[in-house]
């Protein structure tokens, strides 16, 4: 039997690629996650992670081991709630970026759901730093968004991701003229990044797409208006990657991070916990 806490650890190192940002997740040292990784190796028989001094990444086992450390977490988390004999209810606000919106996590939503049928989910689309300014304001429980690393608030980090120039397929870029640029309005993380790193390097620029509508955004980029800075991990179909360069700076990394306003003792606090660990476990199949 596997240990559903090396199993939680594995999937913390999994989803942030770095044992030392899965322990600032955890709460516990290095060292620790080191320790109970070796000892979930141990009980597989197999290596999961191949890791050296500057990367880490899974084996094909380790790959094979996410689906099954999903399962065994969330059938524990089923037998834990059912055994306990309580039922959480009430009202939770979340709120969401809508780029995670269309990814994978209505199934994680809609897990919490069929798990917590007396919890009255509300759920808010907007940008992050908008959301941020609710979840401040006590308008909402539970928020999941983008922030600088390293900045305020830390939260709790479900991933780690590439800022990266994405366009249309067919999209040709003139050097000598301002870089066409599709943005989310102000305070947008991601608007806010692109606008400072074209700064930073002197590429001049101009804004022909505003949209606080990602599907806006995309519609646009689909068009070939323009460029637009946005997560590796979750580039939408019909769009790819730019190769950076001279024209194209490096956008650099992004956090994507839960955090909590509930106050400790509130009735949505459980409920809010109960969705962060959902969130949580299920981090790697949020991107893309």
């Amino acid at each position: 039997m596997f240990d559903p806490v090396q199993l939680r650890t594995f999937l913390a190192v999994a989803q942030t690629l770095s044992f030392t940002r899965a322990a600032g997740r955890l709460g516990v040292r290095q060292s620790t996650v080191s320790q109970q990784v070796r000892r979930l190796e141990a009980a597989a028989g197999r290596q999961l992670f191949v890791r050296d001094t500057h990367s880490v990444r899974l084996t094909e086992d380790g790959e094979a081991m996410l689906g099954f450390a999903r399962t065994i977490l969330e059938a524990n988390e089923r037998a834990a709630h059912w055994f306990a004999g309580t039922r959480l209810r009430g009202r939770l606000r979340f709120g969401a970026s809508e780029d995670f919106v269309l990814t994978r996590l209505p199934e994680v939503l809609e897990g919490f759901r069929r798990e917590h049928p007396e919890v009255d989910l509300e759920l808010t689309v907007d940008l992050s730093e908008t959301l941020q300014k609710r979840l401040a304001a006590g308008r909402l429980d539970l928020v999941l968004v983008k922030h600088h690393p390293g900045g305020e608030p830390h939260g709790r980090l479900v991933w780690r991701d590439r800022l990266v120039w994405i366009g249309g397929e067919r999209l040709v870029l003139d050097p000598h003229r301002p870089l066409p640029l599709i943005a989310f309005p102000p305070p947008a993380v991601t608007r806010a990044r692109a606008l400072e790193v074209l700064e930073r390097s002197g590429r001049s620029w101009r804004v022909v797409c505003t949209s606080g509508s990602l599907s806006g955004l995309v519609a646009a980029a689909r068009a070939g208006l323009g460029v637009m800075a946005h997560t590796l991990g979750m580039i939408p179909p019909g769009l790819v990657r730019l190769a950076p360069g001279p024209g194209l700076p490096d956008l650099g990394e992004v956090d994507v991070v839960l955090l909590h306003g509930a106050a400790p003792g509130s009735t949505a606090r459980g409920a809010a916990e109960a969705l962060a660990q959902a969130v949580l476990a299920a981090g790697d199949r949020l991107q893309g």
